[in-house]
Order: C-alpha cells, then structure tokens, then sequence
C-alpha cells in the first residue's frame, strides 16, 4: 500500500510540474522535463510491481 501512494504522489507531482512549466519566466524546459520523467518512472514502477489485479499465473514480473 506504501508503493502506490508513493507512486501516486510521483504521478500527481509529475503532472503537476508538467502543467506550470509554461508558466515560469525559467528553466520551462528543464522542469517540463522533468514532469515527464517522473510520470514515466512512476508508471514504470508501478507496472514493475509484483503481482496481478487479474491473478494470471504468467505475469512477467513473476518469471525467473
């Protein structure tokens, strides 16, 4: 439960500086950027996790 609130900050954090890079009189590259990586690591982390919300046996996060 601690990863996904952890990852969900990540998400909502990205998105949010994502939405006020425009706005910065600097550095709207850099923190657009940056938005984009955190959404992307959290998604990434998020489908890396264990298990599945289908329960298939064949999870690829489960295969050794």
């Amino acid at each position: 439960m601690f990863a996904f609130i952890a990852f969900l900050i990540m998400f909502v954090g990205g998105i949010f500086l994502t939405g006020i890079a425009h706005g910065l009189p600097e550095w709207q590259g850099v923190v657009f950027t940056a938005g984009i990586l955190l959404v992307s690591l959290s998604l990434a982390f998020v489908m890396r996790q264990r298990g599945s919300a289908t329960r298939r046996s064949n999870n690829w996060s489960q295969e050794g």
